[in-house]
């Protein structure tokens, strides 16, 4: 079943644990995402960010999505993951996304403020929520990079400005592959003073190859969603380049197999609660 992150992401807050967030890319990796919350018996978030336009077109994200979400024998967020054009955004609202990221993080805070608060004010008109980004995670980082952290001031201030649902926070992660092999320092001090002073979930991005320990640390401390693309993507990708002189069918057999292997993992790290043990009145509002 499609369901909204609002309540889920709150119970995550106040338990402890995070929500797994997977991108796919296309019918396979959805599939798999699918089949691994079953296997666990836990909610998870399906997305599809805007950067993956050219190899698979929202519409197409959508038909997916929604197939793969109404089917599912466990709840789904269908998530619209780093959209940076408010009218893609607003297009997702309208189409079927049950969660939505606006990420204006990369202007200056007023422009980001006035952009989400918009975006927030077209989605919660219509039912949707929506994820916002303060701080910058950053691409490809090296150890020697500067990071920048998201102040906590300027956290809350975003928050009650724009009374955007929940807030994608920097505190030492990267998008991509990391350019040191050493696993990145996290920023968990940083963590522990967003949790107590921003009212709404928190959640992070960059999780892959940021290290098992640290990506559980975190969700122990606050955040309540974590989002993998790339350790998946290249486990994918490893996969089937192994199968080559297998079928097409081995190929997309061991694909999903590995994506749902690797998912399934997340899933322990995160200590993400089974469906069983999470109360029906306080975390899971279905649309």
């Amino acid at each position: 079943m499609l369901i909204s992150s609002k309540d889920l992401l709150l119970t995550a807050r106040a338990g402890g644990f995070a929500i797994p967030h997977f991108n796919f890319w296309d019918e396979i990796s959805a599939r798999a995402h699918v089949a691994a919350a079953e296997q666990k018996q836990v909610p998870i978030l399906l997305a599809w960010a805007q950067k993956h336009e050219a190899d698979i077109s929202i519409d197409e994200a959508l038909n997916l999505g929604k197939f793969y979400g109404a089917q599912a024998k466990v709840p789904i967020v269908l998530h619209l993951d780093h959209g940076f054009s408010p009218d893609l955004v607003k297009y997702g609202v309208d189409h079927g996304f049950t969660s939505v990221m606006i990420d204006a993080s990369a202007e200056k805070f007023d422009k980001n403020v006035a952009t989400t608060k918009d975006v927030v004010n077209y989605a919660h008109q219509r039912g949707v929520v929506v994820e916002a980004e303060i701080g910058h995670v950053g691409t490809g980082l090296s150890e020697d990079d500067a990071n920048q952290y998201t102040e906590v001031d300027a956290a809350v201030e975003f928050v009650k400005r724009t009374q955007v649902d929940s807030l994608a926070v920097s505190i030492g992660t990267s998008h991509g592959v990391y350019k040191s092999a050493k696993t990145p320092h996290l920023n968990f001090e940083r963590l522990s003073e967003l949790r107590k002073a921003v009212p709404i979930p928190l959640v992070l991005h960059g999780g892959s190859s940021s290290g098992d320990d640290n990506l559980n640390k975190a969700a122990s401390l606050g955040i309540t969603k974590v989002n993998i693309y790339t350790d998946l993507a290249n486990a994918a990708l490893h996969a089937a380049q192994a199968q080559k002189y297998a079928s097409i069918l081995k190929m997309i057999e061991a694909e999903q197999d590995a994506v749902k292997s690797l998912d399934e993992h997340y899933i322990d790290i995160f200590n993400t609660v089974k469906l069983s043990q999470i109360k029906p009145a306080t975390a899971i509002g279905t649309l």
